[in-house]
């Protein structure tokens, strides 16, 4: 089991667009993931479905985002949709170079304006006997309704997750007061990847200008290896938050 590392990445990509809203860049983001290579990418804000769209650019992909951004690299995924409209639909997506054992998305919504869901997925590594448990998460913009589905991710985890198992929790908290950690670390005894190497959470959004922490990555039953937040060329003028990413053993 000594050795055996893994690569993971969270990124929320704001439906394929800038943060103008101006340019359509899901193209740049699929290159720019490709070449970083990560074994795990956990997406925020993926289309499943969006037909306006697809009269309007042309290079709009044939297929859903999240098959045209795993393509050859990642030959397993899974997507949960959170948000619903006559046009389409969005939500969290996971791409794996590893399969998936099982995974399931959690409904968390508290309103129906602002839909939210957890992506929960386990998968099986070769060499390694145990699951490994990732858990893509988007939480809602007011505190109530993050503390509402936090408790909820915490019932999921102490629930379905054995505690012997490895476990990853990452995305978009917008947790820019840090409440979240209450939760994670008290009740569940996961650390934050970033604030474990660094002594603080990464700023990662707006990407431009990154002032406030809103992505993360949880973790327990693994090593830490290295973690940074992608700033400069090219995440900068794509989404309107920058990636954060981790590396792990397996232990």
């Amino acid at each position: 089991m000594t050795g055996i590392s893994l690569k993971v990445l969270t990124y929320n990509i704001h439906k394929g667009f800038s943060a103008s809203n101006l340019r359509f860049i899901l193209h740049e983001i699929k290159r720019s993931l490709q070449h970083i290579n990560a074994d795990i990418v956990f997406l925020q804000e993926v289309y499943g479905e969006r037909n306006i769209s697809n009269n309007r650019f042309d290079d709009w992909p044939n297929n859903q985002q999240f098959e045209f951004l795993a393509d050859q690299v990642w030959q397993h995924y899974a997507y949960g949709k959170n948000a619903i409209y006559k046009s389409g639909h969005h939500g969290n997506a996971i791409l794996s170079k590893y399969p998936f054992i099982e995974w399931d998305n959690i409904n968390v919504s508290l309103f129906r304006s602002a839909s939210r869901s957890l992506l929960h997925g386990a998968i099986q590594i070769p060499g390694i006997s145990r699951k490994v448990h990732i858990i893509c998460v988007h939480l809602g913009l007011f505190g109530l309704e993050r503390e509402r589905q936090l408790s909820t991710l915490v019932k999921r985890i102490n629930s379905h997750v054995p505690f012997d198992e490895p476990l990853i929790i990452a995305g978009d908290f917008n947790d820019w007061r840090g409440r979240a950690e209450h939760y994670l670390h008290r009740d569940l005894g996961v650390r934050e990847v970033f604030k474990l190497t660094h002594g603080t959470y990464a700023r990662t959004f707006p990407a431009w200008l990154p002032v406030l922490s809103m992505d993360r990555i949880y973790f327990r039953g693994l090593d830490v290896i290295d973690c940074n937040f992608l700033h400069g060329q090219p995440w900068h003028r794509m989404s309107d938050h920058i990636p954060l990413l981790a590396e792990f053993r397996l232990t």
